[in-house]
């Protein structure tokens, strides 16, 4: 139980900085830029998001997966591949506008974030294979929201996208690890 409580305050934190920084930042739309953007580089609240917002829901999330690791496995691998994400995003803040190409920098922010994506996504897949059907759509949707963050035709609406998959890795892994802790919850297909 203690796992979800973690989980719900890590992305309460994460989501309450998300509104308070984005409104200080002149104009940042929640729609259109990504989460990472209110740390890149030049950014005037770039440490506060590195120290104060990306390294501690990082290490929440590796003390997730190192006290499931043993009763839900799969959760474990979750909460593993959403902390990379956020601790490369803490190490490595993205250039302006978080582009797909850039320095060397830019390259390592953009692997953390394929890391918290694609194998977050594979991490549900296998959490399906557990918990039923509702974690494999919540895999697809993420696996598609990898993709999506990456075409330039979406760009208007980038950050919403982002947003998407951040709630259905945050909500997936508090999902599975109330499942995994024994609840009457059967969600098999």
């Amino acid at each position: 139980m203690p796992t979800i409580v973690l989980t719900v305050f890590a992305f309460a934190h994460l989501l309450s900085f998300l509104f308070f920084l984005g409104h200080k930042k002149l104009n940042y739309s929640h729609m259109r830029h990504t989460i990472s953007e209110l740390g890149e580089i030049g950014a005037p609240d770039r440490q506060l998001v590195a120290v104060g917002v990306f390294a501690p829901v990082g290490v929440i999330l590796l003390l997730i997966a190192y006290l499931s690791r043993s009763t839900a496995p799969e959760s474990a691998l979750l909460a593993l591949c959403i902390s990379i994400g956020y601790l490369v995003a803490a190490a490595f803040p993205c250039d302006p506008g978080s582009p797909l190409s850039g320095t060397d920098r830019q390259a390592a922010h953009n692997l953390g974030g394929a890391v918290e994506y694609i194998g977050g996504a594979f991490a549900l897949f296998r959490i399906a294979e557990r918990f039923g059907q509702p974690f494999q759509t919540l895999g697809f949707i993420v696996l598609c929201v990898a993709i999506a963050i990456s075409l330039p035709f979406l760009s208007p609406v980038r950050g919403l996208i982002q947003r998407v998959g951040e709630f259905c890795l945050f909500g997936g892994l508090a999902l599975a690890l109330w499942h995994s802790g024994g609840g009457n919850l059967t969600i098999h297909s």
